[in-house]
Protein backbone atom coordinates (compact mmCIF):
# COMPACT_ATOMS: atom_id res chain seq x y z
CA UNK A 1 0.00 0.00 0.00
CA UNK A 2 1.06 3.56 -0.63
CA UNK A 3 1.50 5.90 2.33
CA UNK A 4 1.79 9.64 1.90
CA UNK A 5 4.41 9.90 4.63
CA UNK A 6 6.94 8.37 2.22
CA UNK A 7 6.97 11.75 0.42
CA UNK A 8 7.74 13.50 3.72
CA UNK A 9 10.55 11.03 4.36
CA UNK A 10 12.02 11.94 0.97
CA UNK A 11 11.97 15.64 1.85
CA UNK A 12 13.73 14.80 5.12
CA UNK A 13 16.38 12.72 3.32
CA UNK A 14 17.28 15.59 1.01
CA UNK A 15 17.62 18.24 3.72
CA UNK A 16 20.90 19.92 4.45
CA UNK A 17 22.10 19.36 8.03
CA UNK A 18 19.67 16.45 8.29
CA UNK A 19 18.87 15.29 11.82
CA UNK A 20 17.91 11.77 12.88
CA UNK A 21 14.15 11.35 12.50
CA UNK A 22 11.87 10.00 15.22
CA UNK A 23 8.61 8.61 13.86
CA UNK A 24 5.86 8.42 16.45
CA UNK A 25 2.24 7.39 16.39
CA UNK A 26 -0.16 4.90 17.90
CA UNK A 27 0.68 1.23 17.72
CA UNK A 28 -0.25 -0.62 14.52
CA UNK A 29 -0.57 2.46 12.28
CA UNK A 30 2.13 1.17 9.92
CA UNK A 31 5.36 2.77 11.14
CA UNK A 32 7.57 -0.28 10.51
CA UNK A 33 6.22 -0.88 7.00
CA UNK A 34 6.63 2.78 6.04
CA UNK A 35 10.25 2.91 7.18
CA UNK A 36 11.20 -0.32 5.42
CA UNK A 37 9.43 0.70 2.22
CA UNK A 38 11.19 4.06 2.23
CA UNK A 39 14.56 2.39 2.73
CA UNK A 40 13.96 -0.05 -0.11
CA UNK A 41 12.97 2.74 -2.50
CA UNK A 42 15.54 5.38 -1.60
CA UNK A 43 18.75 3.77 -0.29
CA UNK A 44 21.15 1.14 -1.55
CA UNK A 45 20.93 -0.64 1.79
CA UNK A 46 18.73 -0.69 4.88
CA UNK A 47 19.91 -1.76 8.34
CA UNK A 48 16.79 -2.77 10.28
CA UNK A 49 17.30 -3.22 14.02
CA UNK A 50 14.40 -3.95 16.35
CA UNK A 51 15.03 -2.99 19.95
CA UNK A 52 11.97 -4.82 21.23
CA UNK A 53 12.97 -7.63 23.61
CA UNK A 54 16.58 -7.33 22.44
CA UNK A 55 18.93 -7.65 25.45
CA UNK A 56 22.05 -7.46 23.28
CA UNK A 57 21.11 -4.03 22.00
CA UNK A 58 20.05 -2.88 25.46
CA UNK A 59 23.46 -3.83 26.84
CA UNK A 60 25.22 -2.21 23.88
CA UNK A 61 23.59 1.19 24.37
CA UNK A 62 24.01 1.00 28.15
CA UNK A 63 27.77 0.79 27.62
CA UNK A 64 28.16 3.40 24.86
CA UNK A 65 26.27 6.03 22.90
CA UNK A 66 29.05 7.04 20.48
CA UNK A 67 28.73 5.96 16.81
CA UNK A 68 32.30 4.72 16.30
CA UNK A 69 31.91 2.35 19.24
CA UNK A 70 28.37 1.30 18.29
CA UNK A 71 28.73 0.74 14.55
CA UNK A 72 30.66 -2.58 14.53
CA UNK A 73 27.97 -4.15 16.71
CA UNK A 74 25.11 -2.55 14.77
CA UNK A 75 26.65 -3.91 11.55
CA UNK A 76 26.62 -7.40 13.05
CA UNK A 77 23.07 -7.08 14.38
CA UNK A 78 21.66 -5.86 11.07
CA UNK A 79 23.86 -7.98 8.84
CA UNK A 80 24.65 -4.89 6.80
CA UNK A 81 27.72 -2.66 6.60
CA UNK A 82 26.38 0.74 7.67
CA UNK A 83 27.67 3.72 5.73
CA UNK A 84 26.39 6.91 4.10
CA UNK A 85 24.37 4.88 1.57
CA UNK A 86 22.47 3.04 4.31
CA UNK A 87 19.19 3.85 6.02
CA UNK A 88 19.43 2.80 9.66
CA UNK A 89 16.06 1.88 11.17
CA UNK A 90 15.74 1.58 14.93
CA UNK A 91 12.31 0.08 15.59
CA UNK A 92 10.58 0.19 18.98
CA UNK A 93 13.23 2.62 20.21
CA UNK A 94 11.24 3.33 23.36
CA UNK A 95 12.33 -0.11 24.64
CA UNK A 96 15.98 1.07 24.91
CA UNK A 97 15.91 4.68 26.14
CA UNK A 98 19.69 5.08 25.88
CA UNK A 99 19.32 4.58 22.12
CA UNK A 100 17.44 7.90 22.10
CA UNK A 101 20.47 9.53 23.70
CA UNK A 102 22.71 7.98 21.03
CA UNK A 103 20.80 9.84 18.30
CA UNK A 104 22.38 13.08 19.51
CA UNK A 105 25.86 11.69 18.98
CA UNK A 106 25.01 10.29 15.56
CA UNK A 107 23.90 13.78 14.56
CA UNK A 108 27.03 15.41 15.94
CA UNK A 109 29.63 12.77 15.02
CA UNK A 110 28.19 10.91 11.99
CA UNK A 111 25.66 13.19 10.28
CA UNK A 112 26.26 11.31 7.01
CA UNK A 113 24.32 8.31 8.34
CA UNK A 114 20.55 8.56 7.84
CA UNK A 115 18.57 7.27 10.81
CA UNK A 116 14.85 6.82 11.35
CA UNK A 117 13.82 5.66 14.80
CA UNK A 118 10.24 4.58 15.42
CA UNK A 119 8.33 4.07 18.61
CA UNK A 120 4.97 4.58 20.23
CA UNK A 121 4.29 8.21 21.09
CA UNK A 122 3.90 7.39 24.76
CA UNK A 123 6.99 5.18 24.97
CA UNK A 124 9.22 7.82 23.39
CA UNK A 125 7.96 10.43 25.87
CA UNK A 126 8.70 8.19 28.88
CA UNK A 127 12.44 8.57 29.19
CA UNK A 128 12.98 9.35 32.87
CA UNK A 129 16.64 9.51 33.81
CA UNK A 130 17.78 9.48 30.19
CA UNK A 131 19.30 12.41 28.31
CA UNK A 132 16.86 13.21 25.51
CA UNK A 133 18.38 14.70 22.31
CA UNK A 134 16.48 17.99 22.39
CA UNK A 135 17.22 19.99 19.25
CA UNK A 136 19.19 17.12 17.72
CA UNK A 137 16.31 15.15 16.23
CA UNK A 138 13.30 15.79 14.02
CA UNK A 139 9.83 14.38 14.68
CA UNK A 140 7.07 13.12 12.43
CA UNK A 141 3.79 11.49 13.44
CA UNK A 142 2.13 8.77 11.41
CA UNK A 143 -1.65 8.84 11.58
CA UNK A 144 -3.99 6.05 10.43
CA UNK A 145 -4.52 6.03 6.68
CA UNK A 146 -6.42 9.03 5.35
CA UNK A 147 -9.41 8.71 3.04
CA UNK A 148 -7.11 9.57 0.12
CA UNK A 149 -4.77 6.71 1.05
CA UNK A 150 -7.81 4.45 1.38
CA UNK A 151 -8.77 5.31 -2.20
CA UNK A 152 -5.27 4.42 -3.35
CA UNK A 153 -5.50 1.08 -1.55
CA UNK A 154 -8.77 0.32 -3.35
CA UNK A 155 -7.18 1.19 -6.74
CA UNK A 156 -9.34 4.31 -6.96
CA UNK A 157 -6.35 6.56 -7.63
CA UNK A 158 -8.12 8.37 -10.49
CA UNK A 159 -10.85 9.47 -8.09
CA UNK A 160 -8.19 10.62 -5.64
CA UNK A 161 -6.55 12.63 -8.42
CA UNK A 162 -9.89 14.19 -9.36
CA UNK A 163 -10.40 15.23 -5.73
CA UNK A 164 -6.91 16.68 -5.36
CA UNK A 165 -7.13 18.59 -8.64
CA UNK A 166 -10.55 19.91 -7.59
CA UNK A 167 -12.22 18.58 -10.72
CA UNK A 168 -15.73 19.15 -9.39
CA UNK A 169 -17.40 18.51 -12.76
CA UNK A 170 -16.01 14.99 -12.75
CA UNK A 171 -16.64 14.59 -9.02
CA UNK A 172 -20.32 15.46 -9.47
CA UNK A 173 -20.60 12.55 -11.89
CA UNK A 174 -19.11 10.16 -9.32
CA UNK A 175 -20.73 11.78 -6.28
CA UNK A 176 -22.80 8.76 -5.19
CA UNK A 177 -19.88 6.38 -5.65
CA UNK A 178 -17.64 8.61 -3.55
CA UNK A 179 -20.25 8.87 -0.80
CA UNK A 180 -20.37 5.08 -0.81
CA UNK A 181 -16.60 4.93 -0.48
CA UNK A 182 -16.71 7.35 2.45
CA UNK A 183 -19.23 5.06 4.13
CA UNK A 184 -16.90 2.10 3.61
CA UNK A 185 -14.00 4.09 5.03
CA UNK A 186 -16.03 4.99 8.11
CA UNK A 187 -16.56 1.30 8.85
CA UNK A 188 -13.07 0.14 7.90
CA UNK A 189 -11.03 3.11 9.07
CA UNK A 190 -7.35 3.65 8.41
CA UNK A 191 -5.54 0.94 10.35
CA UNK A 192 -3.35 -0.68 7.66
CA UNK A 193 -3.98 -4.29 8.69
CA UNK A 194 -7.73 -3.72 8.52
CA UNK A 195 -7.52 -1.92 5.17
CA UNK A 196 -5.34 -4.69 3.72
CA UNK A 197 -7.90 -7.31 4.73
CA UNK A 198 -10.73 -5.28 3.20
CA UNK A 199 -8.79 -4.85 -0.05
CA UNK A 200 -8.36 -8.62 -0.18
CA UNK A 201 -11.89 -9.72 0.70
CA UNK A 202 -14.13 -6.62 0.23
CA UNK A 203 -16.02 -7.97 3.23
CA UNK A 204 -16.59 -6.72 6.76
CA UNK A 205 -16.57 -9.93 8.80
CA UNK A 206 -12.82 -10.48 9.07
CA UNK A 207 -12.07 -6.77 9.21
CA UNK A 208 -14.26 -6.41 12.31
CA UNK A 209 -12.38 -9.30 13.96
CA UNK A 210 -9.07 -7.51 13.31
CA UNK A 211 -10.50 -4.29 14.72
CA UNK A 212 -11.62 -6.07 17.89
CA UNK A 213 -8.14 -7.60 18.21
CA UNK A 214 -6.57 -4.15 17.92
CA UNK A 215 -8.92 -2.73 20.54
CA UNK A 216 -7.99 -5.54 22.92
CA UNK A 217 -4.27 -4.97 22.32
CA UNK A 218 -4.61 -1.30 23.23
CA UNK A 219 -6.34 -2.19 26.49
CA UNK A 220 -3.50 -4.61 27.28
CA UNK A 221 -1.09 -1.71 26.86
CA UNK A 222 -2.88 0.12 29.66
CA UNK A 223 -1.64 -2.53 32.09
CA UNK A 224 1.77 -2.81 30.44
CA UNK A 225 2.69 0.84 30.94
CA UNK A 226 0.77 1.72 34.12
CA UNK A 227 -0.29 0.39 37.49
CA UNK A 228 -3.62 -1.33 38.17
CA UNK A 229 -5.41 1.82 39.33
CA UNK A 230 -4.39 3.84 36.29
CA UNK A 231 -5.17 0.93 33.93
CA UNK A 232 -8.72 0.84 35.32
CA UNK A 233 -9.16 4.56 34.73
CA UNK A 234 -7.78 4.29 31.22
CA UNK A 235 -10.18 1.48 30.40
CA UNK A 236 -13.16 3.48 31.66
CA UNK A 237 -12.11 6.53 29.65
CA UNK A 238 -11.34 4.55 26.51
CA UNK A 239 -14.69 2.78 26.51
CA UNK A 240 -16.58 6.04 27.20
CA UNK A 241 -15.61 7.72 23.92
CA UNK A 242 -18.63 6.44 21.91
CA UNK A 243 -20.98 7.61 24.67
CA UNK A 244 -19.30 11.03 24.75
CA UNK A 245 -19.76 11.40 20.98
CA UNK A 246 -23.35 10.16 20.95
CA UNK A 247 -24.50 13.19 22.97
CA UNK A 248 -26.09 16.13 21.20
CA UNK A 249 -23.53 18.34 22.93
CA UNK A 250 -20.23 16.53 22.41
CA UNK A 251 -18.35 18.42 25.11
CA UNK A 252 -16.52 15.88 27.26
CA UNK A 253 -18.40 15.15 30.48
CA UNK A 254 -16.56 13.35 33.28
CA UNK A 255 -19.82 12.00 34.68
CA UNK A 256 -20.27 9.92 31.51
CA UNK A 257 -17.06 8.05 32.37
CA UNK A 258 -18.14 7.31 35.92
CA UNK A 259 -21.06 8.74 37.86
CA UNK A 260 -19.93 11.49 40.19
CA UNK A 261 -16.40 11.72 38.79
CA UNK A 262 -14.59 15.01 38.36
CA UNK A 263 -11.70 16.37 36.35
CA UNK A 264 -9.11 15.60 39.00
CA UNK A 265 -10.10 11.92 38.88
CA UNK A 266 -9.25 11.48 35.20
CA UNK A 267 -7.02 14.36 34.05
CA UNK A 268 -3.81 12.32 34.14
CA UNK A 269 -5.47 9.37 32.40
CA UNK A 270 -6.81 11.59 29.62
CA UNK A 271 -3.35 13.02 29.03
CA UNK A 272 -1.94 9.47 28.95
CA UNK A 273 -4.34 8.50 26.16
CA UNK A 274 -3.58 11.72 24.27
CA UNK A 275 0.18 11.16 24.63
CA UNK A 276 -0.35 7.62 23.31
CA UNK A 277 -2.01 9.06 20.18
CA UNK A 278 -5.11 6.98 20.93
CA UNK A 279 -7.39 9.96 21.43
CA UNK A 280 -7.43 13.55 20.29
CA UNK A 281 -8.75 16.46 22.34
CA UNK A 282 -10.24 19.38 20.43
CA UNK A 283 -10.15 22.26 22.89
CA UNK A 284 -12.84 24.91 23.12
CA UNK A 285 -12.26 28.49 21.99
CA UNK A 286 -14.83 31.14 22.87
CA UNK A 287 -12.70 34.07 21.68
CA UNK A 288 -11.36 33.13 18.23
CA UNK A 289 -8.22 35.23 17.97
CA UNK A 290 -4.69 34.61 16.72
CA UNK A 291 -2.87 32.50 17.65
CA UNK A 292 -5.70 30.08 18.36
CA UNK A 293 -3.65 27.92 20.72
CA UNK A 294 -3.29 30.83 23.12
CA UNK A 295 -7.08 31.08 23.51
CA UNK A 296 -7.76 27.39 24.19
CA UNK A 297 -9.84 26.87 27.33
CA UNK A 298 -8.13 24.02 29.13
CA UNK A 299 -10.49 21.53 30.69
CA UNK A 300 -13.23 22.06 28.10
CA UNK A 301 -12.87 19.87 25.03
CA UNK A 302 -14.33 17.26 22.71
CA UNK A 303 -12.66 13.86 22.58
CA UNK A 304 -12.19 11.81 19.41
CA UNK A 305 -10.72 8.37 18.85
CA UNK A 306 -7.62 8.08 16.64
CA UNK A 307 -9.39 5.87 14.07
CA UNK A 308 -12.96 6.02 12.81
CA UNK A 309 -13.13 2.31 11.99
CA UNK A 310 -12.14 1.40 15.55
CA UNK A 311 -14.82 3.81 16.81
CA UNK A 312 -17.42 1.93 14.75
CA UNK A 313 -16.12 -1.42 16.02
CA UNK A 314 -16.10 -0.24 19.62
CA UNK A 315 -19.68 0.99 19.19
CA UNK A 316 -20.95 -2.11 17.41
CA UNK A 317 -21.99 -0.27 14.24
CA UNK A 318 -23.29 -2.97 11.91
CA UNK A 319 -21.99 -3.47 8.39
CA UNK A 320 -25.61 -3.53 7.21
CA UNK A 321 -25.79 0.18 7.79
CA UNK A 322 -23.87 0.85 4.57
CA UNK A 323 -26.93 -0.43 2.68
CA UNK A 324 -29.28 1.96 4.45
CA UNK A 325 -29.13 5.22 2.50
CA UNK A 326 -27.04 7.71 4.44
CA UNK A 327 -27.95 6.56 7.93
CA UNK A 328 -24.32 5.94 8.84
CA UNK A 329 -23.73 9.68 8.77
CA UNK A 330 -26.43 10.15 11.38
CA UNK A 331 -25.03 7.62 13.84
CA UNK A 332 -24.04 9.20 17.17
CA UNK A 333 -25.96 12.32 16.15
CA UNK A 334 -23.56 13.04 13.33
CA UNK A 335 -20.41 12.27 15.29
CA UNK A 336 -18.98 9.97 12.61
CA UNK A 337 -18.86 12.86 10.17
CA UNK A 338 -17.07 14.97 12.80
CA UNK A 339 -14.67 12.11 13.55
CA UNK A 340 -13.93 11.84 9.81
CA UNK A 341 -13.11 15.55 9.52
CA UNK A 342 -11.01 15.51 12.69
CA UNK A 343 -8.86 12.69 11.28
CA UNK A 344 -8.49 14.42 7.93
CA UNK A 345 -7.30 17.60 9.69
CA UNK A 346 -4.74 15.64 11.70
CA UNK A 347 -3.33 13.99 8.57
CA UNK A 348 -2.87 17.51 7.21
CA UNK A 349 -0.96 18.52 10.33
CA UNK A 350 -3.75 20.89 11.41
CA UNK A 351 -4.64 21.31 15.08
CA UNK A 352 -8.45 21.39 15.41
CA UNK A 353 -10.31 23.37 18.04
CA UNK A 354 -14.03 24.14 18.33
CA UNK A 355 -16.05 27.23 19.14
CA UNK A 356 -18.89 27.72 21.56
CA UNK A 357 -19.82 30.08 24.37
CA UNK A 358 -21.53 29.50 27.69
CA UNK A 359 -25.32 29.80 27.83
CA UNK A 360 -25.70 29.47 24.06
CA UNK A 361 -26.60 26.58 21.78
CA UNK A 362 -24.41 27.98 19.00
CA UNK A 363 -21.36 25.83 18.28
CA UNK A 364 -18.90 25.52 15.39
CA UNK A 365 -17.64 21.97 15.03
CA UNK A 366 -14.03 22.93 14.27
CA UNK A 367 -11.82 25.99 14.13
CA UNK A 368 -8.37 25.87 12.59
CA UNK A 369 -5.64 28.39 12.01
CA UNK A 370 -4.50 28.68 8.39
CA UNK A 371 -1.57 31.10 8.27
CA UNK A 372 -3.10 34.42 9.37
CA UNK A 373 -6.73 33.26 9.07
CA UNK A 374 -9.10 31.50 11.44
CA UNK A 375 -11.35 29.17 9.48
CA UNK A 376 -14.64 27.90 10.93
CA UNK A 377 -15.71 24.44 9.77
CA UNK A 378 -19.32 23.29 10.10
CA UNK A 379 -19.94 19.56 9.58
CA UNK A 380 -23.40 18.46 8.47
CA UNK A 381 -24.43 14.80 8.52
CA UNK A 382 -26.78 15.01 5.54
CA UNK A 383 -27.70 17.27 2.62
CA UNK A 384 -29.63 19.79 4.73
CA UNK A 385 -27.32 22.82 4.72
CA UNK A 386 -29.15 24.90 7.31
CA UNK A 387 -26.45 26.01 9.74
CA UNK A 388 -27.70 28.43 12.38
CA UNK A 389 -24.47 28.28 14.37
CA UNK A 390 -22.39 29.10 11.33
CA UNK A 391 -24.63 32.09 10.62
CA UNK A 392 -24.20 33.32 14.19
CA UNK A 393 -20.42 32.91 13.98
CA UNK A 394 -20.16 34.72 10.63
CA UNK A 395 -22.26 37.64 11.84
CA UNK A 396 -20.21 37.93 15.02
CA UNK A 397 -16.66 37.40 13.76
CA UNK A 398 -16.87 38.02 9.99
CA UNK A 399 -14.36 35.39 8.80
CA UNK A 400 -13.00 35.82 5.26
CA UNK A 401 -14.00 32.24 4.47
CA UNK A 402 -16.05 29.51 6.14
CA UNK A 403 -16.25 25.83 5.23
CA UNK A 404 -19.41 23.78 5.38
CA UNK A 405 -18.93 20.03 4.90
CA UNK A 406 -21.84 17.78 4.01
CA UNK A 407 -23.13 15.14 1.60
CA UNK A 408 -24.12 17.85 -0.86
CA UNK A 409 -22.16 18.87 -3.95
CA UNK A 410 -19.58 21.61 -4.16
CA UNK A 411 -20.71 25.23 -4.37
CA UNK A 412 -19.74 28.71 -3.18
CA UNK A 413 -22.20 31.15 -1.61
CA UNK A 414 -20.65 34.47 -0.64
CA UNK A 415 -17.83 33.52 1.76
CA UNK A 416 -19.22 30.04 2.54
CA UNK A 417 -17.66 27.17 0.62
CA UNK A 418 -19.75 24.00 0.57
CA UNK A 419 -17.53 20.94 0.28
CA UNK A 420 -18.67 17.34 -0.19
CA UNK A 421 -17.20 15.33 2.66
CA UNK A 422 -14.92 13.34 0.37
CA UNK A 423 -13.31 16.53 -0.99
CA UNK A 424 -12.71 18.28 2.32
CA UNK A 425 -8.98 17.58 2.53
CA UNK A 426 -8.30 18.85 -0.98
CA UNK A 427 -9.30 22.40 -0.08
CA UNK A 428 -6.07 22.70 1.92
CA UNK A 429 -3.80 21.24 -0.76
Amino acid sequence: MKRDIINKFTEWKNKGNRQPLILTGARQVGKTWAMKEFGAENFKKSAYISLDNNPNMKNLFENSVHPDELLPFLNAEAGVEIDSETLVIFDEIQEVPKALTALKYFFEERPDIAIIAAGSTLGVSLHNGVSFPVGKVEFMTLQPMSFAEFLDALSETQLRNAIETKNYVLLDSFHEKLIGLVKQYMLIGGMPEVVAEFVKTRGFGETRKIQQKLLMSYEKDFSKYTNAEMATKLGLLWRSVPAQLSKENKKFIYGVVKTGSRARDFEVAIQWLADSSLIYKAGRISNPSLPLKSYEEFGIFKMFLHDIGLLCAMSGVSEKIILEANSIFKEFKGALAEQFICQELLTLGKEPFYWSVENSQAEIDFLIQQEDKIIPIEVKSGVNLQAKSLKVYIEKFKPSVALRVSLANYKISDNIIDLPIYAFRSWFQ
